[in-house]
């Protein structure tokens, strides 16, 4: 029985869509597991205990951001790609990824233990507004959380592995035990050693996060090696395609770096508001535009490692506008529903109203770019598919330099409150993806216009229409119904208003004949029809389905 879980855990998904519903599945549930550790977090400590775990992880992420998951997974994938499909030599591919990941960890913990030593002097310019005791906790938890980002190195790498061979269940189970350890760090090592306890939890899931993966990637066929080859072509490629990729990478860092010393500057609190306000902002974004984005990618790769450029600029598109058939919708639910989803998330009677109305206006601002930025992430996977890193790194500096510049302008010149660090983000997302639509369409030769644009601003409307209807039931519900201090009463008042606009972005799409509607009602259809396996069969291309 144990050996047959493990074959249906490690089957192939054929196409770009069954792989993302995969991942849309487990994401949700880290998401879910991810919104109940914060929830545990606020009944375990009050917003400005909070915060000093919040600011803790601020620069473990920006070091492992910058050197593993933003830079080195992208450029791991498509050279990994080149080995098995171009150079067909499976042995050799996997003796590149076993440098990879040498040089890499070798790499990663010189900066690990320098970044150990002068974490109080890198922690006053991260969160300038701490001081005392706050400091000094935030420094030693932030020493013990860059421990666990060594085990997220592996675990990160057997990623790629899995996604190349198209296997996205097992990995995709990672991160749900990387917050299920988090978790048992509240609950258990908390009452122990205080906030130390989380750092704790963090180890504790990040050891899980590696071990979840090691029984596919040893039954994918890869075997370990103690290899250091600089010399290896690969290898060569990947730190070249990383070398332009960490330009961005950093100002992506330095961008949220910014954000978070402005809400310390603010106050505390407002360091934990920001985050719980990106937290609740990046489900949609997790769920619809990651998931789909990161299946697409060894499609990509391998439509362009063949020359194959009509599939290539097929599959870009029908993936980027379903992308959009899901985000949308999301955005205006909550925009709409901020104040609800808030209290239901975090507790109307632990968050204080106060805390509940900014944390719920930040969302807002946050979401008017939530689907820009899933679509973000397509879109630089496409030029990285195409081997090119300079042309989003341009792009994204120049949003990133905009978001910053009006970040400082709202908080510091107009005294404006934590709400305004998701507006300037919005705007300068919105414009990121504009451009790079448009380099997109000028090194692909061009897109039709109609097909870019057209199914687009379909859905636009359908979900602004869609926004609309959203409020009618929301604030009926609110005001004459429900009282909302209650948690049942919560949920009943978000699902019964997100299923009302729900139902009429779905009324809207069908009338304006969105064909994207068809493509997922044709695969979840042959999903209900499938009794056992999970690997759905490749959805016909005349359907507007992922190649």
């Amino acid at each position: 029985m144990v050996k047959s879980l493990l074959n249906l855990l490690s089957i192939r998904q054929s196409s770009i869509l069954s792989g993302a519903t995969v991942l849309m599945v487990a994401v949700f549930a880290s998401r879910f597991l991810g919104l109940i550790r914060d929830r545990l977090l606020v009944q375990s400590f009050d917003t400005s205990q909070a915060a000093i775990f919040f600011a803790a992880f601020r620069l473990p992420d920006l070091l492992f951001q910058i050197l593993i998951f933003g830079s080195l997974s992208v450029a791991f994938i498509p050279i990994f790609t080149d080995y098995l499909h171009k150079q067909d030599n499976e042995e050799e591919a996997f003796k590149f990824a076993s440098s990879i990941l040498n040089l890499s960890l070798l790499v990663f913990g010189v900066v690990v233990f320098l970044s150990a030593i002068f974490v109080s002097q890198i922690n006053s310019l991260v969160v300038p507004g701490f001081s005392g005791e706050q400091k000094i906790l935030t420094d030693r938890l932030t020493q013990v959380i860059l421990f666990a980002q060594m085990f997220l190195v592996v675990g990160t790498f057997f990623f790629g592995i899995a996604h190349t061979y198209q296997r996205f269940i097992i990995p995709a189970l990672a991160p749900i035990f990387y917050n299920f350890g988090i978790i048992l760090g509240i609950v258990f090592f908390a009452p122990l050693f205080g906030i130390m306890g989380l750092g704790l939890g963090v180890v504790l899931g990040a050891m899980l996060h590696v071990l979840v993966q090691v029984p596919l990637i040893r039954s994918i066929g890869f075997r370990y090696k103690l290899t250091f080859d600089f010399l290896n072509s690969g290898v060569k490629e990947v730190f070249k395609l990383m070398s332009v990729r960490n330009i961005g990478l950093v100002a992506e860092q330095v961008n949220e770096v910014v954000g978070v010393a402005l809400a310390s500057i603010i106050s505390y609190s407002s360091v934990t508001l920001l985050t719980f306000a990106t937290h609740l902002f990046a489900v949609p974004i997790g769920l619809f535009g990651a998931t789909i984005a990161q299946a697409a990618l060894p499609v990509l790769s391998k439509e362009f490692s063949k020359g194959d450029m009509e599939s290539f600029k097929r599959t870009l598109l029908t993936t980027m506008h379903q992308i959009l058939f899901l985000t949308l919708p999301a955005a205006a639910i909550l925009i709409v529903l901020r104040i609800p989803v808030v209290r239901l998330v975090f507790g109307a009677d632990l968050f204080s109203w106060e805390d509940t109305v900014l944390t719920g206006r930040t969302v807002a601002f946050f979401s008017v770019g939530l689907a820009a930025q899933s679509v973000v992430l397509l879109l630089v996977r496409s030029f990285y598919a195409m081997k090119d890193t300079k042309t989003p790194v341009m792009v994204s500096l120049v949003s990133i330099t905009l978001n910053i510049l009006l970040s400082v302008t709202f908080v510091l010149g107009l005294q404006m409150g934590v709400w305004s660090i998701g507006l300037a983000f919005a705007i300068s997302i919105n414009i990121g993806t504009a451009l790079l639509v448009y380099f997109l369409n000028k090194k692909l030769n061009g897109f039709s216009n109609k097909e870019l644009v057209m199914p687009a601003f379909k859905m636009f409307v359908a979900a602004v229409a869609a926004a609309f209807a959203l409020y009618i039931p929301m604030k009926g519900l609110d005001q004459l119904i429900f009282d909302t201090t209650k948690t049942v009463n919560l949920i009943m008042l978000t699902g019964i208003a997100s299923s009302f606009g729900l139902a009429i972005y779905i009324l809207l799409v069908w009338l304006l004949n969105v064909k994207e509607l068809t493509t997922f009602i044709d695969f979840f259809r042959k999903i209900g029809q499938t009794k056992v396996s999970l690997q759905s069969e490749e959805i016909p291309k005349d359907t507007g389905s992922f190649s």
